[in-house]
């Protein structure tokens, strides 16, 4: 055993020995050494910290409470219905949330990261964003989550979600922008959503998804499941920022959000689709689908109409058509130019309102 030892222990000595004397004969070889060993010490981390601390103090925690009434006594009582996030948008105390996160509650309260508590009130909802504004009472020391009205928010860009997952206190987890201009997940099928791989779990809805800069990029709304019984990780969605606001200030003014309706359905024109159904346009949007009792089946658009035109504006998308049309205030009547069979129509057609959806959206 010792001549085992001896032998594994001398090729290891005249190892070092050798080193050594490489250091001692070239003292260069030490300074680059020490000059690596610095050089990995000063690099600066890569950390979120600053963007963490500017906005995770403006998401707040929301719990929900509704009466139900005793079947042994005549007395109500008051029972905990679900939890999730919001975000506080003004020193004012108005808090962006999701609308299925405060549904069908009678009490909603609202809790700071610095622990004071507030009984919030539900200023206005809109089913078809999943957006609701809550009141808090309004302090010059509320914190608010940076906004900017510039944002572009691109594909590949670093965010942060924040909220309060299971109610196991606020948490941040990062990913990126995996895509953007998602839509047909919500009830509505018409909801833009951004798509990210940042982790967003039950109890983050409502909850501000920023930028590295701690700006508000959206408000987290849900994650994608493939069935009940599992989890899909790396596909969660939030509603962007400029919907957001726009949808907050209409909530904020008249407490509902009014939409026109066109009553139809289309697809964008592109060079396959033309030359696949022989058309002699390569713009618009044909019309697929048409809702008989609406406006436009009213007005005598037919499915295969080519749009090219709404109220003056030239259509790239349907999306840009819906746009459009929910942005006319209902009653209002407006000139859709189309192709039918290579003949150029101009047809006024009159909107009415949009009737919303039943229930809230699902999401976590």
């Amino acid at each position: 055993m010792l001549a085992i030892i001896k032998y594994l222990l001398k090729p290891a000595f005249f190892g070092l020995a050798i080193a050594l004397g490489i250091l001692f004969a070239f003292p260069e070889f030490r300074e680059n050494s020490k000059q690596l060993l610095d050089d990995y010490t000063d690099t600066p981390l890569v950390s979120y910290a600053q963007a963490s601390r500017r906005a995770a103090p403006a998401v707040v925690n929301i719990y929900t409470r509704s009466f139900l009434q005793s079947y042994v006594n005549v007395d109500t009582q008051l029972e905990s219905q679900g939890l999730g996030s919001g975000v506080i948008m003004s020193k004012q105390g108005f808090v962006l949330t999701n609308l299925h996160v405060i549904a069908n509650s009678d009490q909603i309260v609202i809790a700071l990261q610095d622990g004071r508590v507030f009984n919030a009130d539900l200023v206005g909802g809109d089913m078809i964003t999943d957006l609701a504004v809550l009141k808090i009472e309004a302090s010059p020391d509320l914190p608010v989550i940076p906004q900017n009205d510039q944002l572009a928010t691109q594909v590949g860009d670093v965010v942060l979600a924040i909220g309060n997952p299971y109610n196991v206190g606020q948490t941040i987890t990062q990913g990126i922008i995996s895509a953007a201009g998602r839509s047909g997940m919500s009830s509505t099928g018409r909801q833009d959503f951004l798509q990210t791989d940042a982790a967003i779990n039950r109890g983050n809805s409502g909850g501000a998804l920023v930028n590295t800069r701690g700006e508000l990029v959206g408000i987290n709304t849900s994650a994608y499941h493939l069935n009940d019984a599992a989890d899909t990780y790396g596909i969660s969605f939030a509603i962007p920022y400029v919907l957001a606001q726009k949808i907050m200030q209409g909530l904020i003014k008249d407490g509902t959000i009014v939409r026109g309706y066109l009553g139809l359905d289309g697809q964008k024109i592109t060079p396959l689709l033309a030359s696949r159904l022989k058309l002699n346009e390569t713009r618009g949007v044909i019309v697929s689908g048409l809702d008989p009792s609406g406006p436009a089946g009213k007005a005598g658009i037919q499915a295969n109409d080519i749009l090219v035109s709404i109220a003056g504006t030239d259509i790239e998308s349907i999306k840009q058509a819906m746009d459009i049309v929910a942005e006319t205030r209902p009653g209002s009547e407006i000139m859709v130019r189309l192709y039918r069979n290579g003949e150029l129509l101009e047809l006024p057609v009159k909107i009415t309102e949009l009737k919303l959806p039943t229930r809230p959206t699902s999401g976590r």
